[in-house]
């Protein structure tokens, strides 16, 4: 058993509209490669966006900051994961990715700084539900993964918080609306059916 400490994360639960459904978690039980594999991609993506956001809002200090701290940690991360494969002999293919972050990304406003502000809210969600699926995970893991998932679990909170502060930051008037849509958004992305398994897919499709 673990000895890591889990973090509190109740603002987590308290900021998402669903938690991860049970079939989620059976349907990663059964595909732990896959998981793995997926995990490196979503890594990937994550530093990838916050490479993307630096050099698209040169003028913002703060998000330059916060976005370069955050990609490095994500690469980081990503070769945690990519280690534990070589370690255990999982290879790395290509994999088409989940509709999750696309199907989030399509409500993304086009106008500045709606989507600056869309983008944003849409990493913490993203960062947020990676931070629950790691939690939830994590008891059902061998020591060696559910110690690294565990282990994770601070540095995800602390982007999602990034995430929604640098949102707020950019306008004057209050998110929170734009949060509820967008989080509406994500809470049918999870709920609903997916017919493959990815570390972000919603319900399993039944046969």
């Amino acid at each position: 058993m673990s000895t890591t400490p889990v973090p509190d994360l109740t603002a987590i639960h308290e900021f998402l509209l669903c938690e991860t459904p049970d079939a989620w978690v059976q349907a990663a039980l059964a595909e732990p490669e896959m998981m793995l594999v997926d995990h490196a991609n979503c890594e990937k993506k994550a530093a990838g966006t916050a490479l993307n956001l630096m050099f698209r809002y040169l003028d913002n200090f703060k998000l330059l900051n916060k976005m370069s701290r955050l990609a490095r940690e994500e690469l980081r991360h990503f070769e945690q994961v990519i280690a534990i494969m070589k370690k255990r002999g999982i290879r790395y293919p290509h994999v088409k990715a989940s509709r999750y972050a696309a199907g989030l990304r399509d409500h993304v406003r086009r106008e500045e700084p709606g989507r600056l502000v869309d983008t944003l809210i849409c990493g913490a969600i993203i960062e947020a539900r990676s931070c629950e699926r790691f939690a939830r995970i994590a008891p059902h893991l061998d020591e060696e993964l559910q110690k690294f998932y565990l282990s994770l679990l601070k540095s995800e909170a602390r982007h999602f918080k990034d995430y929604l502060t640098l949102a707020q930051e950019a306008v004057s008037e209050d998110i929170a609306p734009r949060v509820q849509v967008l989080l509406e958004v994500e809470r049918t992305l999870v709920e609903s059916e997916d017919e493959d398994f990815r570390f972000h897919s919603g319900v399993p499709q039944q046969a």
